[in-house]
């Protein structure tokens, strides 16, 4: 399967080199564009209300043991998390939703604020693109086993190029290793 990050570079690229051809002068396309990216959040909220509805209709009181891996660069020890599945997705979910709200902030600055219209079109795309593409959409919407890539805790997305921290351990070892070392895990209920 191709690497979401290529796709998300390409269809960047596609879409800039599209938008030196809309005429974003013309208050219509203007408009027409605005309305684009409202209904791309609308349907992006819309998923992610069907998500909660679904996390909470299925209430996975299955529990969950993972090490969450130091912040990095810090001298902090891992932390063993213990929660249940239902707090885990619903946990994921309030990221999806921070991530979105931060998003459309951050337009309606450069928008409203700078009158960049450009990246109006790229972001109508690109966050929808990643929403369908999310673990909770794969598991809740498309009703994926949660086995292999999906099975949780997930890997946080990486950075560019995939440069990222390590994600969370739920191998038996680190856990293990964690209970040894703990001094106030978290525990979600």
């Amino acid at each position: 399967m191709v690497n979401p990050q290529i796709t998300n570079l390409v269809i960047i690229l596609g879409v800039m080199q599209l938008s030196k051809k809309i005429p974003f002068d013309d208050p219509q396309v203007l408009n027409g564009v605005r309305a684009l990216y409202v209904a791309s959040n609308l349907i992006i909220i819309g998923v992610y209300l069907y998500l909660q509805s679904k996390i909470n209709t299925k209430k996975d009181l299955t529990t969950l043991k993972y090490v969450e891996p130091a912040p990095m660069g810090s001298s902090e020890e891992p932390k063993l998390i213990t929660t249940t599945v239902h707090s885990y997705d619903l946990q994921q979910l309030r990221g999806l939703w921070k991530t979105q709200l931060m998003g459309v902030g951050m337009m309606a600055v450069m928008h409203l604020y700078f009158k960049y219209t450009n990246p109006l079109l790229i972001q109508s795309i690109i966050p929808l693109k990643g929403a369908f593409e999310g673990n909770l959409v794969k598991v809740h919407l498309f009703g994926q086993p949660a086995t292999g890539d999906l099975k949780r805790p997930w890997k946080a997305a990486g950075g560019m190029m995939g440069l990222g921290g390590e994600g969370p351990k739920a191998d038996r070892k680190s856990i293990e290793t964690a209970e040894k070392n703990r001094s106030g895990g978290v525990k979600d209920d």
